[in-house]
């Protein structure tokens, strides 16, 4: 069998981080120089090639612009490569990853996204594992030559995971992400054991690139005693085209009327609100009970076990492609790449 061709992106993170030996400072290491820092790359069985963004940036800097910047790279390479490295920092890695997963629809070939807690130039990385299992698992391919995974995934601490699917849970740990609401894809050990029933499979015939992505996305976690008017302008249609709506446990939020108010008059303006649950595992269930049911009453979508992050981006991606209201609440009650059960 041919040798895979690995396409691998390093936009910046902790992962692309050494010590500057004349002033202790982390700073980005030449991507064209990796095979130096982990030589342990060249005894993979793959044809790897490197692009880095000229300016590597920092997690906490990502927007659209560089999700578009690298869907671009991705789509643009799609037929010259049998998989997709992303290296990235892990802060906001999970919005990253739910992005590029409703940009980059109809895949079948990996994209995972992996970087590190620690800098792969510190003794105790995690930077060089989660680096050659996520190269490992880009390149493999089943008995038939097809690739394993087809889909936007994330690699981090022996787990991967569905890009849509995950978030970051820790700040200081190893085992920085978690998928409460979806098992993992695979566990990495002695081997790679992939968990085949959970793997996404696309029903589209081919691949196909989404670029236009809509940032007028708003977001509102409710607390007990949140003041609906100092949040007003998220129900201004001009300017907040789609608002997610973080709610208690399964879906429910305050009977305040002034909150009821400006949730019916933005939706008759024209607004489109998902609702999601502030709790990491568990779906809303509108109507469950009677603090939720004005949200079926006046139009209110369900986002069920939908991430904060996959809510974002689904609405942005869907909200970006023109189609009318009624088309976007019909694909936000659907799964379109496996965001939601």
């Amino acid at each position: 069998m041919a040798q895979p061709s690995i396409l691998m992106l390093y936009t910046g993170g902790t992962i692309g981080m050494i010590n500057d030996p004349k002033t202790g400072q982390l700073i980005s290491f030449d991507f064209k120089h990796m095979h130096d820092h982990v030589p342990e790359i060249n005894r993979l069985n793959v044809a790897l090639t490197t692009i880095s963004f000229e300016h590597p940036i920092d997690s906490s800097e990502m927007d659209p612009k560089t999700w578009k910047k690298m869907a671009d790279i991705i789509a643009e390479n799609y037929e010259n490569y049998d998989g997709f490295v992303i290296l990235h920092g892990s802060d906001t890695m999970a919005f990253t990853a739910s992005a590029l997963s409703f940009m980059l629809q109809g895949l079948r070939k990996p994209v995972i996204l992996t970087g590190s807690q620690l800098p792969i130039g510190t003794i105790r990385t995690d930077g060089k594992e989660n680096l050659i299992t996520a190269i490992e698992i880009a390149a493999d391919k089943d008995e038939q030559g097809f690739a394993i995974v087809q889909e936007v995934a994330v690699y981090f601490e022996y787990s991967l995971y569905r890009g849509n699917r995950c978030s970051k849970i820790s700040a200081n740990q190893f085992e920085a992400f978690a998928s409460p609401n979806y098992a993992e894809l695979a566990k990495a050990g002695v081997n790679i054991a992939y968990n085949y029933n959970q793997l996404f499979r696309t029903n589209l015939p081919d691949f196909k690139y989404y670029s236009q992505l809509n940032t007028n996305v708003g977001l509102l976690k409710i607390y007990p005693g949140f003041p609906a008017a100092g949040f007003a302008s998220l129900f201004d249609t001009d300017t907040i085209k789609a608002l997610v709506i973080e709610t208690f446990g399964a879906g429910n939020a305050p009977s305040d009327q002034a909150f009821r108010n400006y949730i019916q008059d933005y939706l008759q303006q024209g607004g489109i609100i998902l609702n999601v649950t502030q709790c990491s595992s568990g779906a809303v269930q509108q109507g469950k009970y009677q603090t939720s049911s004005f949200f079926n009453e006046v139009g209110v979508v369900s986002g069920k076990d939908l991430t904060t992050e996959a809510a974002i981006t689904k609405l942005m991606h869907l909200v970006g492609q023109n189609i009318s209201i009624d088309e976007v609440i019909e694909k936000l009650n659907h799964s379109l790449c496996g965001e939601m059960g």
